[in-house]
């Protein structure tokens, strides 16, 4: 008898469960009354179009007026746009899932969305109850002792060979940094040695230092710093599906004398290190735990010591806004998650007694990142590759997933970026 694989992935799917998306019978009672809306969007795109299909068949273009890029939608009902005003990016996604709206390619309206962030104002925000119950809901996911790892297991451990097909060999999950210009000839492996390295110069460690690592992933980093930089790497995260990768790495490498992971909370951490590194582990934190990351930071350098940190930022000038909502990434993608307001993340790092030192920011690196995660992704589908057990609403979440993120930062809106934080 053949024995089928359980279903994987479907906890994200479900992830909506007690989100409102916008759609129901209140939705199709409104939907003729929306047109003004595309009155208002069209006066809110600054840069670039959309070319829009509407529901009647009739063709609009919305914007225009200053180069930028072109979106091309096809709505097929006006079910999307009261979905939009109503619960923001949670029912967008919804309508898109069911095909009340269609794209050849969704990457250049996330673009443009971001990318007029500022005229567009609260469109794509959710509004009154449903923004209550949204962010109701995700508030009970914060990143409290309890809640951290079932957050991280939600989305971390789908798998290692799932993330093994798409991923390139370093398996880095992160904004890889390329030579500038970005050509699309670089090797994605390349740029993510370059990232590892170019975070781990910041710390200036002499042979035999100390390195604590918060949140280590796959175990890049750790193996890059134990054999190139002869240095001790304790590595701490609270994956199982990663730990388990990462010590089989490091034992391939001969390594094992150099680097070691546990299961551990950053909160929990004990010793004194010489240096710490963490790679886009801060988003996982959320806003009421960033002055216990930075403590926990402060006490585990020695005086004098650095710490490296690679972060995801959003607009301090919209961050009001979107800590207000729960969007289409914190409900479906990384439960308890939040982006960086860099200004309050830099109070919360000086309060501690840690000095703010050489940001650099590199957000379109992030956005050729992400397209090439979903090259490798695609490939994978279309090879029939990827493991077994993930169905086809799970594929269409992720390929998603990577399309409204690599259209977030090509628009700027996002960025991420390194910063040493010195312990004085």
């Amino acid at each position: 008898m053949t024995s089928f694989p359980r279903p994987r992935g479907r906890h994200l799917i479900r992830a909506d469960k007690r989100f409102a998306t916008g759609s129901g019978p209140m939705a199709r009672l409104l939907a003729p009354g929306f047109r003004s809306l595309l009155d208002h969007v069209d006066h809110g795109i600054a840069e670039g179009a959309i070319e829009a299909t509407l529901p009647d068949g009739t063709q609009r273009v919305l914007g225009g007026r200053k180069p930028g890029p072109v979106a091309v939608i096809e709505l097929k009902s006006w079910r999307p746009l009261v979905q939009l005003v109503t619960t923001g990016t949670v029912g967008w996604y919804r309508s898109w899932a069911v095909g009340e709206w269609t794209s050849p390619d969704p990457v250049p309206l996330f673009d443009l969305a971001m990318r007029n962030r500022h005229p567009l104002g609260e469109i794509g925000r959710a509004q009154g109850l449903f923004r209550f119950f949204n962010r109701l809901w995700h508030g009970l996911r914060h990143n409290s002792p309890a809640n951290s790892r079932k957050n991280i297991a939600f989305h971390y451990d789908l798998g290692n060979d799932f993330y093994e097909t798409w991923l390139d060999p370093t398996m880095s999950y992160s904004s890889a940094l390329f030579a500038e210009p970005i050509s699309v000839s670089e090797p994605l492996e390349v740029a993510q040695h370059r990232k590892i390295t170019t975070l781990l110069d910041r710390l200036e460690l002499q042979p035999g230092a100390k390195l604590l690592e918060i949140g280590s992933g796959w175990g890049g980093l750790a193996e890059v710093a134990a054999a190139h930089y002869d240095i001790d790497v304790t590595g701490i995260t609270l994956s199982q599906e990663q730990k388990a990768w990462a010590d089989r790495r490091i034992a391939q490498a001969g390594l094992t004398h150099r680097a070691r992971f546990h299961i551990c909370d950053y909160r929990h951490v004990q010793g004194s290190f010489d240096a710490v590194a963490s790679v886009e582990m801060v988003e996982a934190v959320g806003e009421k735990y960033w002055p216990t990351f930075m403590a926990a930071i402060a006490r585990a350098l020695k005086p004098g010591g650095k710490a490296a940190i690679q972060y995801i930022e959003i607009d301090d000038q919209v961050f009001d806004s979107y800590r207000a909502n729960a969007d289409f990434i914190q409900t479906y993608i990384f439960p308890g998650g939040m982006l960086i307001s860099e200004s309050r993340f830099r109070a919360a790092a000086e309060k501690a007694g840690l000095r703010w030192e050489k940001r650099v920011g590199f957000g379109p690196h992030y956005a050729e990142t992400l397209r090439r995660w979903r090259r490798n992704f695609d490939a994978a589908i279309d090879g029939a590759k990827l493991p077994p057990g993930f169905d086809a609403d799970f594929v269409k979440l992720w390929r998603y997933y990577l399309m409204y993120c690599e259209g977030g930062f090509a628009g700027g809106g996002i960025d991420v970026a390194q910063v040493t934080l010195v312990k004085g």
